[in-house]
């Protein structure tokens, strides 16, 4: 009898289901076995490269990727996978993600990996204008709009970063999809008297809409007018859609409904609500709710952790983030006002120092799963498998003078951090707190009514790590540069 040969076909589903259930050890064995035997196969080096960058090992990736367009230097998805882990790697992709493009010339991921690369070496500009030229061709195109709008953002553009979608909807004008994704970028950045007078324009076109409705309540609660927002969102009870629940939660936090929110939250708090987890920490904790020591343990689950001894020459780890600190603004979703923000998986580049920093922080990781309480199946961290660790991001912010963080939680990830490398110098008359990290409290959603559970005084190489639905933030500082790394451990899947 004979048996089946293995080839890329046959591997390929399981190189997915490897990849879903982070068990890629056999799929990567049985790779590497099939190409000893037919090591001119660059299908199945492809899927070697796929099956390692799934694993984080990012060298290996590397290198079997460069092997498979090496043997197929026209096949587009070996293209695109090169381009992709180089770009990673952090070394020079402009010209591999040209390539792709070449073999692919509508595929959307090889496009925003192009902008992407572009931004890393240098040319956000560039970069700009390719997109912008593509939008002008397909205006239907709703992440490249999002992904223009960005980094016109980053850019500096506080005026025109959304004017890609003015444009698109000027030749699709009932494109509701359009019309949403406009006003929600805009209201992300801020603006949310503008947000609102792009919701009036959506109307007009597309006609009454729940989504609308829904995104107008959140603007107006955002600006302190709970009356208006009480108004629409109450025509839009009972509310299904996960992120519009969350939008009305906080609501219900703004408007010092504490009782209300904990009582709106009953039946819908489980694993996969991981937005939700911190509204209910709020307001738990506001109502006395016993549930809250449960969920946070009265702060317990912070850790610090000294790297300072195990990263090297810390001067020479700042001097390498400084130089991947490519774009002039803060991103425009993102917590940090005052400062910039690295792109792309910050420990998959191939640098000494970035290596050091990787290799002590998944030892300080390992440490904090191996110290957490018994499993709960119930319970957001204690939850989920602990016999793997993978990074669902990591990137470094640069803040500059008044420089901060505004309070957030990471809902993509499972366990969050800070890592100190450089700091400003103390100023005179500066607040003793100065740039410290606070966690556990909220002041945006509920003024002062809560204290924060730790606060922590940052010093070069020192490493915090807490529950990724504990709310953070951190205090200005008069002058000067704090430069951190920050990552998200993901959540294991079942």
């Amino acid at each position: 009898m004979s048996s089946t040969p293995t080839t890329a076909a046959t591997l390929a589903p399981q190189v997915s289901r490897a990849t879903a259930t982070w068990r890629e050890g056999e799929t990567i064995a049985a790779l590497t076995a099939a190409l000893d035997r037919t090591p001119e196969d660059a299908a199945l080096w492809q899927l070697l490269a796929a099956a390692q960058r799934s694993a984080q090992d990012h060298a290996a990736a590397l290198a079997a990727a460069r092997r498979a367009a090496a043997l197929a230097p026209d096949d587009a998805l070996i293209a695109h996978t090169l381009a992709r882990v180089t770009l990673e790697a952090g070394a020079p992709a402009v010209a591999l993600f040209d390539r792709a493009l070449a073999l692919a010339p509508l595929d959307a991921g090889v496009m925003l990996g192009r902008a992407a690369a572009l931004v890393a070496d240098g040319q956000a500009d560039t970069a700009i204008t390719f997109l912008a030229d593509v939008l002008r061709q397909h205006p239907g195109w709703y992440d490249g709009h999002a992904t223009l709008a960005r980094l016109r953002w980053q850019a500096g553009d506080r005026q025109h970063y959304a004017a890609g979608y003015a444009t698109a909807l000027a030749t699709r004008p009932r494109d509701g999809l359009l019309w949403r994704d406009h006003a929600a970028t805009v209201a992300r950045a801020g603006q949310t008297a503008a947000a609102r007078r792009i919701v009036a324009q959506a109307r007009a076109a597309v006609g009454a809409s729940r989504t609308l409705d829904l995104l107008e309540a959140g603007t107006w609660s955002e600006d302190g007018e709970i009356a208006a927002a009480d108004r629409l969102y109450r025509a839009q009870l009972p509310i299904a859609d996960g992120e519009a629940l969350g939008g009305y939660f906080r609501h219900l936090l703004r408007a010092r409904r504490a009782d209300a929110a904990r009582a709106a939250l009953e039946g819908r708090l489980a694993r996969e609500t991981h937005d939700l987890w911190p509204l209910a920490a709020l307001a738990w904790r506001l109502t006395g709710d016993p549930r809250s020591d449960w969920l946070e343990r009265g702060g317990a689950f912070v850790r610090v952790f000294d790297l300072a001894e195990r990263l090297g020459p810390i001067d020479d780890l700042a001097a390498t983030l400084r130089t991947l600190h490519r774009t002039i603004a803060a991103p425009l979703d993102q917590s940090l006002r005052g400062g910039t923000q690295t792109d792309g998986p910050l420990f998959a580049r191939q640098d000494a120092a970035i290596g050091r920093l990787r290799d002590a922080v998944r030892a300080a990781v390992a440490d904090y799963v191996a110290a957490l309480p018994a499993p709960d199946p119930a319970h957001p961290l204690l939850a989920p498998r602990r016999d793997a660790l993978r990074f669902a991001g990591s990137w470094s912010v640069r803040l500059t003078d008044r420089g901060h963080h505004v309070d957030h939680v990471h809902p993509a990830g499972w366990i969050s951090s800070a890592c100190y490398v450089a700091l400003p110098d103390a100023q005179p008359g500066e607040p003793a707190q100065a740039g410290w990290l606070s966690l556990g409290d909220a002041p945006t959603l509920v003024g002062d009514a809560l204290a924060p559970w730790h606060t922590v005084a940052p010093q070069p190489g020192r490493l915090v790590l807490f529950p990724s639905y504990m709310w953070h933030r951190t205090h200005a500082f008069a002058a000067g540069e704090r430069l951190t790394v920050a990552f998200d451990i993901a959540r294991p899947p079942a």
